[in-house]
């Protein structure tokens, strides 16, 4: 499930949705792959969210069709694994360099093991993630 055609962020890269440099934290890093050859990169899952859900305001010019390959960072592999395929807890006791995150895993039962190591409330799945979760994340709500 790993994704090795994503790239790796350069030491320059930040953030389209929040401005951070996001090689910093590579335990973190979600990246998006356009046709194009041009990627963005963020510092967790909750940014990457973030940005698809509102691509006008973040990726000017570019539409999610231009996408070819998504990848988020596994939190027990620390690898790219592919967005689309993982399962992402909300409202652990784990937190990204943005706070509280979506926590993403390869597997359900990944999931579910951090879930009950981390006080997860709730597994969602690529296309279940909601712009009004990811701002109740952002004041530490987890009801989504």
């Amino acid at each position: 499930m790993k994704d090795r055609r994503l790239p790796p962020p350069g030491p320059n890269d930040t953030c389209p949705v929040c401005g951070m440099f996001v090689a910093k934290y590579p335990d973190w890093i979600a990246t998006v792959l356009f046709k194009d050859g041009s990627t963005d990169h963020f510092d967790g899952a909750k940014d990457f969210f973030k940005y698809l859900l509102d691509m006008a305001k973040y990726a000017k010019g570019k539409v999610r069709d231009d996408i070819v390959g998504m990848g988020v960072t596994d939190y027990y592999s620390t690898e790219r694994i592919d967005a689309r395929g993982a399962y992402f807890v909300l409202g652990s006791d784990v937190l990204s360099p943005m706070g509280h995150d979506l926590i993403p895993h390869p597997s359900a039962e990944d999931a579910a093991e951090f879930s009950t190591d981390h006080e997860g409330k709730k597994t969602l799945r690529f296309d279940d993630v909601t712009m009004p979760m990811l701002i109740g994340l952002d004041s530490g709500k987890f009801d989504g």
